[in-house]
């Protein structure tokens, strides 16, 4: 089948480019607060349960099997029980070097809970747009992975993975956590859209194909009224359908896609830097070059350089 579907061409342009990852093997009373990461992090529940907090919400229990991925890296706890005291994460892990990996352990009684826990690099030039609506926290239970068996069996390989130091082994595990991300992403988008908007628009029918054709083909010269039509909505109702879903109008959306592309366009010496607007969808130079300062606070120039020196 070729035809394109939304999650693909969403997560398309995000690519690992490095993990951090450790087993960590706790017993007792125990609770670690973890700061805010700029990367995805993801706690795999390996054996017996434990509790993960964000401020202001309420504690989720994960049992054995569990999985919670976190798209933004928020500050949370993780710990035996809510309201435990905890520990600092960088008192616990000083340094947390991508590409290393550790063995923790935490608690004041011998270890019976045992949980894989990584940090996924990923260019942020490249993240797009809707991946930012996406809900601070998506828990998959094990049932909803024992459906997914590509997923469960990449889970229950890892531990042993991550400690192999054979020729590759980095590329593999990497490569494989990258599978985690792009499969929790499609349960979640297949199991949980009632919790979350962003999800929401990725299973709508009509909007899922807007979506897809801002993503797939940015370029081309799209307008309101043709997102509708590809959507195969009127125009109103496409508007205030994607609005709600997506957090922001189809226009702005279709700016910020473009304006990503420009950016990963930017980072590539070889692209030359007046072609750009037009291999985005600008016809003109100017325009493009005032969206992308008032987006991003530099010039195009400006950020090619940084990025290139």
């Amino acid at each position: 089948m070729d035809e394109k579907d939304v999650l693909s061409e969403l997560l398309k342009p995000l690519r690992l480019t490095d993990t951090y990852y450790s087993k960590w093997l706790a017993g007792g009373v125990w609770g670690v607060a973890g700061q805010e990461d700029s990367h995805a992090v993801l706690h795999y529940m390996v054996r017996s349960e434990c509790f993960i907090t964000c401020d202001g919400e309420e504690s989720v229990r994960l049992h054995e099997g569990d999985l919670a991925l976190f798209p933004h890296g928020t500050a949370h706890t993780f710990s035996a029980a809510p309201g435990v005291t905890t520990t600092q994460l960088h008192q616990v892990l000083p340094a947390r070097t991508a590409g290393s990996s550790h063995v923790v352990r935490v608690g004041d009684a011998r270890p019976d809970t045992e949980i894989l826990c990584a940090s996924l690099h990923f260019d942020s030039t490249t993240e797009p747009a809707l991946y930012r609506a996406l809900p601070r926290v998506i828990v998959l239970r094990a049932h909803m992975l024992g459906d997914e068996p590509l997923l469960l069996r990449t889970l229950q390989s890892l531990p042993a993975e991550i400690t192999r130091t054979a020729p590759g082994a980095r590329m593999v595990s990497l490569r494989a956590f990258e599978m985690v991300l792009v499969l929790s992403l499609r349960t979640a988008m297949e199991r949980l859209a009632a919790d979350s908007p962003a999800l929401r628009a990725l299973r709508h029918p009509g909007i899922s194909r807007a979506l897809t054709a801002m993503y797939a083909s940015y370029a081309t010269p799209w307008t309101v009224e043709t997102l509708s039509r590809e959507a195969g909505m009127s125009r109103s109702a496409f508007s205030q359908v994607f609005r709600e879903l997506v957090g922001e109008p189809p226009a702005r959306h279709l700016m910020v896609r473009r304006l990503q592309e420009a950016r990963r366009l930017l980072a590539d010496a070889s692209v030359p830097l007046r072609e750009i607007h037009q291999l985005v969808g600008y016809q003109s130079h100017v325009g493009y070059h005032l969206a992308f300062r008032k987006e991003f606070g530099i010039t195009p120039g400006e950020f090619r350089t940084l990025r290139t020196g």
